[in-house]
């Protein structure tokens, strides 16, 4: 009977595994960020990979166990298979001090993103901002993960939705590049198209003087232009010699 309960509790961690490993490597999460699949100390025999090694460092196993009562515990909770990963890889962390620590993002400049660098999305949301001439505050939550995903698992608590990047207008959540949770906050994407935008951001003084903007453009321009005649006139001055 306690071996039957014991097999299914592997195959119930085992199918996790085979839900999660997929799910983090399809949204571009690199290996580092999955703290809570691997062991503290090296594994040192096979039977360490089942139980807690003798060094009284928890296994793999023990890791993923652990994952997988967090992610029921959020799924009981009526949490979504995203957000309950989220929770799930983000292990234990002082709730209070991240929502703190969110709200103090979201409250230091007038137009906040939280991102992860290898992310399609963020990439494009970063671009959107800077041919809007927005100024905007940048927060890497892959830099360090140990301490970006508690923040991913807050905020989706927070705003309904775990994906990045995760941006807030005038302290409001907007939605992410081309996606949101409601007419509140569609995303950038439909905000631009809808022409709200930039009428958001200069609302909330996020938007940079645009004679300034473009000034700095064709000054960027200018110098790039000098650093490709440059290059090519070393060319030439080599080649006559």
């Amino acid at each position: 009977m306690m071996m039957t309960a014991v097999a299914r509790n592997t195959s119930a961690i085992a199918s996790f595994a085979v839900l999660l490993i997929p799910f983090l490597i399809n949204i571009g999460v690199p290996a580092q960020c999955w703290a809570f699949l691997a062991p503290s100390a090296p594994i040192r025999s096979h039977g360490s990979l089942l139980s807690t090694s003798a060094g009284g460092d928890p296994s793999i196993i023990d890791n993923l166990t652990k994952g997988y009562e967090s992610f029921q515990n959020a799924r009981g909770e009526g949490y979504d298979v995203k957000q309950s990963i989220a929770i799930a890889i983000a292990g234990d962390y002082d709730a209070d001090a991240v929502k703190a620590k969110i709200n103090e993002y979201i409250n230091s400049a007038p137009c906040v993103m939280f991102t992860w660098e290898a992310s399609p999305a963020c990439k494009k949301a970063i671009k959107y901002l800077d041919i809007a001439g927005a100024s905007y505050k940048n927060v890497r939550i892959d830099d360090p993960w140990s301490e970006g995903n508690p923040i991913r698992a807050e905020l989706g608590k927070m705003v309904g939705r775990s994906s990045v990047p995760c941006i807030f207008i005038g302290g409001k959540y907007v939605g992410g590049f081309d996606a949101g949770v409601g007419d509140e906050s569609p995303g950038l994407l439909d905000m631009a198209f809808k022409g709200t935008l930039r009428e958001k951001l200069k609302e909330v003084g996020a938007l940079e003087d645009q004679t300034a903007v473009a000034w700095k453009r064709e000054e960027e321009s200018i110098n790039s232009y000098k650093h490709h005649s440059g290059s090519c006139h070393g060319m030439n001055v080599t080649a006559q010699i």
